[in-house]
């Protein structure tokens, strides 16, 4: 089973979303602006991920430079408590697959937690060739 935390107006998941279809997987689609997000939730995608809040904060068309979160000294404590009120704070798109899970940033990077690669070629909704490499 593949999971996406996504974002449908962020134009990197939904080009991981398509791939992701087009590697033909019927992901479940979580919706976390809507959905928002758990403590337990966001600490298990970390460390599943290898991310700290820190490291997956949203730093841009967020507010956290505005809430403080781009401080040196702010804890990673902090930063989770504010994604839990805030959940755009946290980066998007994070895909769980039986590979791993992965914050999926750029859209490539979703090919590192799937089995199946889509059809070469593959174009993104932007119009750019999707380089599979050496991994279709």
């Amino acid at each position: 089973m593949i999971v996406i935390h996504h974002n449908p107006d962020c134009a990197t998941s939904r080009n991981v979303l398509g791939i992701i279809r087009a590697s033909g997987y019927d992901p479940v689609v979580i919706e976390y602006l809507k959905e928002g997000w758990t403590k337990p939730q966001l600490l298990a995608l970390f460390a599943a991920a290898d991310l700290t809040p820190k490291t997956a904060l949203r730093t841009t068309k967020s507010p956290a430079k505005e809430l403080g979160l781009l401080e040196e000294n702010v804890d990673e404590e902090e930063i989770l408590a504010q994604m839990l009120e805030h959940p755009v704070l946290v980066n998007r798109p994070i895909v769980c697959s039986p590979k791993g899970v992965k914050l999926c940033r750029p859209s490539e990077a979703v090919l590192e937690v799937l089995e199946s690669k889509p059809a070469s070629p593959y174009y993104k909704e932007d119009g750019d060739l999707l380089d599979l490499g050496d991994k279709s």
